[in-house]
Order: C-alpha cells, then structure tokens, then sequence
C-alpha cells in the first residue's frame, strides 16, 4: 500500500472517527442514566430488593443474546444496519421501562431491560467499527478516540438524572423517556457513516478458521479473557455502586456524581490511550488495567465514607479503559477480514456472558450477603481477586510464550 492510499484510508476512517464519536456521547448518555437509576427503581419495583438490580443483569443478558445476531448483520449489511437497529432498540426498550413504572409492574420493566440489551450490543461494535477503515498505524488511536466520546455521555448522562429523575410524579419515568429521545436523535447520526458493507465471499475465498480454532489461538484467547475480565468486574462494581452510596447514608445526586466520576474516568484515558498502547505494547497497557483494577477493590475496602466511593470508582474506570481498549486493540489485530463478522460476534458473547453473571452477582452479594450496606459492599469488591488473578495469569503466559508460536 502506497502512503497516498494510506492518507486516503485514514481520511476516511477519522471522518467515521467522527461519526462514531459523536454517537458514542449522545447515545451512550443512556447506559450511565439506566446504570445510575435501574438498580433503584428496579429495587422500587421488586417484592425482593435481592432483585434490585435485576433490570440491570437483564440489560447485559440482552446483549449478550443479541452480540451474535448483531455481529452476523453488520457483516452482511454494514455496520449503519446494526446501528440502527440498535438505536431503534434502545427507544424501544425505554418506552417499555417508562410503561413498567407507570404501571408499577417489575415484569414489563424487566422487559424493557431485556430490549434495551440490543442497543448495548450494538454500542459495543463502535469501537470495532472504528477500525474498520484506519490503517494497521492508526488503528488502535481510531479505537482509543471512540472510546473517549464517552467522556461526553459521563458527563450528560448523570447529570440529566438529576434534571429527570424526580421530574414526573413517578419517579425515574422521566429518565426513561429521555432515554427514548436520546436514541431517536442520535440514530440520524449513522446516516453520516462511511464504511464500506462488507464483500459477498466467492465460492473460493477463504473461509478463515472456525470460532473453535479462533479460541484456541493463543494471543484471542487470551484477549477474550481480559476483555471478560476487564469489564465484568467493571460491571460488577458499578452495578451496585448506587444502592451503596444510597445504602451507607447518602443521596441519589451524590450517587449520580460518584457514577459520573467513574465514567469520566473510563473515558478521560482514552485521548492517550491509543498511544500508550503504540509506545509500550498492548501487553504491558492490559496488565496495567488489570493492577489498577486491584487497586479499585482495595480503595473499596478501606472504607465507606464518600471519597472512598469516589477513589474506588475512579481507579475502576482507569483499569476498565487500559484492560479493555488494550483487549480491544489486541483482538482487532489477531484476526483477519473474513473472520472479522464471526470473531466479534464471539468476542462480545463471551464478554457479555461474563457480564451478565457478574450483574446477576453483584444485587445477591450487595443486599444479601452480610446483613448492611457495608458488609454488602465489601463482599462485591473481595469478589474481584480471583478473576484477576485469572486474567493476570493468562497475559503472563502469552507474555512468555515464544514469539515464533
């Protein structure tokens, strides 16, 4: 490839850069406005407060079912396609919820969860179709900078709970309407994007490897692992942040201010991260997510007074960007174009998949493992240990692997 196709490549990729930027801010505003309020409506709703976050687990449950499908039409339709859908679902899914609480019924509520997991599915292909255009050079700054259009939606989002939460005579309902309004603006963004829809395959073209042969590849598996690892515990932690805040004696607004704080954090790194991954390897950035991550959980335990909620989510979000853009960067390298639809697809199942648990974990172990808040709390963040000793002992073996294998 001559460098003037190159400079043309990436013309092309920063304008989807772009795109992808913008929609990350206004659309992604959701995800932290249901993640800051599910939880406490849905302990609201539920005869169980065990359930409480339920509505959460069933939104990362949706995406985890709707990964593949989603992954499978991108590849056969182009990405605006998914995006679309997406959107359409995440309108969808916040009329159902704002119908759930006007009716008081956890069921229907539940249900717009389920559906609004299909605009998280098709959020999470963002990232992926950043690279898409950009050449091998530009790659992993193309996905560190969409990443970072979440900065924007850390910002936004919290902070229209705030303005919505309290808004109507039902609580939240407000939140769930804006969440439909969010998605049918930003959905005229992907009318913008251009990425080519993917070739038909001849009868002759390669196949590319199975899903199986995929996951035994050492450097995908290994991506897969941290990726599941870097962002369940994410989910794990945040979930229950704030039934916690709320739990040890403070607000809902202070809960939304420690939410954005974990966001900004998740998203702030982003600008640089891309670099740092070109400058000391992939590698070195994952495992520096997973020691921050650690070092999350341990903030968490020393304490539940207001700056500790904000250092531990804080730290969380730094891990979550360094552990998963790095996974991202390492996945999106490791495999070639025909094998792009089915390894994406099986990445974000197996992510979510973890997800999901660790979402279904974390309302059990906050309000029903040790009698308070406190105890609740310190049980979610001990929960973290095993599973980054898992991710941290699967990076070292790659790390020390031959280069020629």
């Amino acid at each position: 490839m001559t460098d003037a196709s190159l400079q043309i490549d990436d013309t092309r990729a920063r304008r989807n850069v772009t795109v992808l930027v913008a929609a990350q801010a206004i659309l992604g505003a959701q995800m932290p406005m249901i993640f800051v309020v599910g939880g406490l409506a849905g302990q609201s709703l539920a005869s169980n407060i065990c359930f409480a976050t339920l509505p959460i687990s069933l939104i990362v449950l949706g995406s985890m079912l709707s990964a593949t499908p989603i992954s499978h039409l991108m590849q056969r339709f182009g990405r605006r396609a998914g995006f679309l859908i997406g959107a359409g679902a995440g309108a969808l899914g916040g009329a159902i919820g704002a119908y759930g609480l006007y009716v008081a019924s956890f069921p229907i509520f539940l249900l717009g969860s389920l559906i609004t997991g299909t605009y998280m599915s098709a959020q999470g292909f963002y990232r992926f179709a950043a690279a898409d255009t950009a050449s091998e050079r530009f790659r992993p700054k193309a996905i560190s900078y969409v990443m970072a259009g979440g900065l924007l939606s850390a910002v936004i989002g919290p902070q229209l709970v705030k303005l919505t939460s309290q808004a109507m005579v039902i609580p939240f309902m407000g939140t769930y309407l804006t969440v439909i309004a969010l998605n049918l603006a930003g959905a005229l963004l992907f009318f913008m994007l251009d990425i080519p829809r993917p070739a038909a395959p001849s009868a002759d073209a390669p196949r590319g490897r199975t899903r199986l042969e995929l996951l035994r590849t050492p450097r995908i598996a290994v991506a897969v692992i941290c990726a599941m690892v870097s962002y369940a515990l994410m989910n794990l932690v945040m979930t229950s942040t704030p039934l916690a805040v709320v739990g040890c004696g403070f607000t809902a607004s202070h809960a939304a201010d420690v939410v954005t704080a974990h966001v900004l954090a998740m998203y702030v790194p982003s600008f640089f991260t891309g670099h740092l991954i070109a400058r000391f390897g992939v590698e070195r950035i994952v495992a520096s997510g997973l020691f921050i991550l650690s070092g999350a959980g341990m903030v968490a335990l020393q304490g539940v007074a207001l700056e500790n909620f904000f250092g531990a989510l804080i730290l969380l979000g730094l891990g979550w960007n360094f552990g998963f853009i790095g996974a991202t960067t390492m996945l999106a390298g490791a495999h070639q174009p025909q094998e792009r639809g089915r390894v994406q697809g099986l990445n974000d199942l197996l992510v979510f998949g973890g997800v999901t648990i660790a979402s279904l974990s974390s309302g059990g172990l906050m309000n029903c493992s040790g009698g308070s808040p406190e105890a609740g709390w310190a049980a979610v963040n001990l929960a973290m240990a095993p599973f980054l000793a898992l991710a941290g002992g699967a990076l070292i073996w790659l790390m020390l692997r031959p280069k020629e294998a």
